[in-house]
């Protein structure tokens, strides 16, 4: 979805009714993320707002990156936050072979989550259609990727093709990128 270069637009501060906002939908969204939520966006600081192209705004808080929203889509966190708090997302992982076709930008198919080195979640903690995943690569440490599912897991266990994710933010993209200080 971010191209590899890409522009910033105007930087603007989020009112502070605004920002209580934003903190609460993070909560509801991601309820593991509570624990760190004065962390993340502590209640005395400043949100900021960039403006991305493609109509996607990017919420940053002392130069660091949190939360991206491509028009009322969900809050999607950047990558750096994910790589924070891991532990806060539904992850899946995708074998070696989809690995550089992800870091590439390639939308992401359902084969590279249901072959030997894939990995889906357990009926009890599937995914549905509309969730925001982490996605982990075979063998590496770090998330790779972050986004929003076009299909839930047990779909994509049932049928074994078809895209899963078509618009996240991967490792060295454009937003990956981008430099706020």
């Amino acid at each position: 979805m971010f191209k590899k270069d890409l522009t910033p637009g105007a930087k603007s501060k989020v009112k502070s009714s605004v920002q209580r906002a934003i903190r609460t939908k993070v909560v509801e969204t991601y309820p593991k993320l509570a624990p760190y939520i004065d962390e993340i966006i502590p209640k005395k600081s400043q949100l900021d707002l960039v403006k991305l192209p493609d109509r996607v705004s990017l919420y940053i808080h002392d130069s660091t990156p949190l939360f991206w929203q491509h028009m009322d889509d969900p809050l999607i966190p950047h990558l750096k936050l994910v790589h924070a708090f891991p532990q806060a997302f539904p992850r899946l992982r995708i074998d070696r072979g989809a690995i550089r076709f992800v870091l590439s930008g390639a939308t992401l198919m359902a084969p590279g989550l249901t072959s030997k080195g894939g990995r889906l979640p357990d009926k009890e903690d599937e995914c549905k259609e509309g969730d925001v995943v982490a996605i982990e690569a075979e063998g590496k440490e770090e998330i790779c990727m972050v986004g929003q599912l076009k299909m839930g897991t047990e779909q994509m266990k049932g049928k074994g093709k078809g895209v899963v994710m078509d618009g996240g933010h991967y490792l060295g993209d454009g937003l990956w990128k981008m430099n706020f200080d």
